[in-house]
């Protein structure tokens, strides 16, 4: 019985040994493990440290020469501005000069006679002849068996003028373009019928604004020849208010020191030079030579 207790206590002893040596080598197996862990904790540790320090670098490099180009990139935007400055500066001289290259070619083609003061001022050559006429269309003419003629390009304005008028208002050409000898043939007549008094009211040839065919005596379909009393006429107070719009001044109104009262006789000076006479109240003949000159570019 005594052997079987000593031998139950030698087999628990040598469990107990064997449970305890397997614990301690489990333990040293499992704080080894951890050793390891650390130890490739800490490796891993520097090789981040020192892959983040390379990248950094790296980043400050990358840095620095973004930097270095936006410096450039902002020396470059200042070359281009200044580039496109130039052009736009270089483009506005070429418009500028094309303008005033245009403007002096449109002068050279357009007949400096338009727009000159006659009538005792200005003298109008004898040889002289309109660039271009053309005949005024007969629905718009008051003897309908003489043909009437008027400047080409000062024409659709005619036209206009008239079409505007004829609800209300009709108008119609009594006289328009007359040559410098036709013009000389009416002032002997006048002269035969009226003596000197006809210098009141007519010119003489070359100086006549008819010569230059930009110019027409208006009647209503109730006057007819009657044109002396136009200006009793509603049509005479529609062109006051509207002849303006479509180039055509009054030459001859009420106190010039020209001729007499004409108020049948109108001239087409272009739309800018008469809207400024309408606006300013003034009348062709009061403005200087040189001023209505600077509106010959404009005529048409």
């Amino acid at each position: 019985m005594e052997n079987e207790k000593t031998n139950f206590r030698i087999i628990f002893i040598v469990i107990n040994t064997v449970v305890l040596i397997a614990l301690f080598l489990g333990a040293s197996y499992v704080g080894y493990q951890y050793y390891l862990s650390q130890i490739n904790l800490n490796i891993a540790k520097q090789e981040l440290s020192g892959a983040k320090k390379m990248y950094q670098a790296k980043i400050a490099l990358l840095e620095t020469a973004l930097g270095q180009k936006n410096i450039e990139n902002v020396g470059l935007n200042q070359t281009l501005t200044s580039e496109q400055n130039k052009n736009n500066l270089f483009e506005s001289q070429i418009q500028a000069i094309g303008g005033t290259v245009g403007t002096l070619t449109k002068l050279s083609q357009t007949d400096k006679e338009l727009l000159q003061k006659y009538s005792k001022v200005y003298f109008l050559n004898e040889n002289y002849i309109p660039q271009n006429l053309m005949v005024i269309n007969p629905s718009y003419v008051y003897n309908k068996s003489k043909l009437q003629q008027f400047h080409t390009s000062a024409y659709p304005y005619l036209v206009q003028m008239m079409e505007a008028a004829t609800s209300t208002n009709p108008l119609l050409v009594i006289s328009a373009y007359r040559s410098f000898g036709e013009q000389a043939s009416l002032k002997a007549n006048y002269l035969v019928t009226y003596g000197t008094g006809a210098n009141k009211f007519s010119a003489d040839q070359g100086f006549s604004e008819h010569e230059l065919g930009t110019t027409v005596d208006l009647t209503t379909p109730k006057l007819g020849a009657g044109f002396t009393k136009f200006d009793t006429t509603t049509a005479y107070a529609w062109l006051n208010e509207n002849a303006y719009k479509y180039g055509f001044i009054i030459s001859y109104p009420k106190q010039n020191t020209y001729f007499q009262y004409e108020p049948w006789h109108w001239r087409f000076v272009g739309i800018e030079l008469s809207a400024k006479l309408h606006s300013s109240n003034q009348f062709f003949y009061d403005l200087p030579q040189r001023e209505i000159d600077s509106y010959l570019v404009s005529i048409f």
